[in-house]
């Protein structure tokens, strides 16, 4: 399968952690050692509200997303997009994943290249040899 250059470029464009928001939260709260109740706490919401935010059965508003941020120092485009700092914990492992991929489709596509290269080499050659 031979990718286009511009599926390759939109393909790299890709860096979301590929998780939904109540994953990022789930983990972001982890990262910070917070219990559902410190975070609820902290936030001045019920502990439901925040195991249904982890689980995408509800989203917080924007002043909650903000004030979620905050508490759990990432950034909002982070827990809307996983684009963006993760958590301490999390960023390591997330960050390197992500890059093992990107080099995994650079080396698929290097390769592709080569033998799209090799291919039109040769059919030069026989074009040529043809014309002689």
């Amino acid at each position: 399968m031979l990718f286009s250059t511009e599926s390759a470029i939109e393909r790299l464009r890709q860096t979301g952690d590929g998780d939904t928001l109540g994953g990022r939260i789930s983990r972001a709260r982890d990262a910070a050692n917070l219990s559902t109740k410190e975070l609820a706490s902290k936030l001045g919401v019920r502990g439901e509200t925040i195991s249904s935010w982890e689980r995408d059965r509800a989203e917080p508003r924007a002043n909650r997303l903000f004030m979620l941020a905050g508490v759990l120092g990432v950034t909002p485009a982070w827990l809307i997009t996983g684009i963006g700092r993760a958590p301490a914990g999390d960023a390591v492992g997330s960050a390197g994943d992500e890059l093992r991929k990107q080099l995994d489709l650079i080396k698929k596509l290097h390769k592709q290249t080569g033998e799209a290269i090799a291919a039109i080499e040769t059919e030069l050659e026989r074009v040529e040899q043809t014309i002689r």
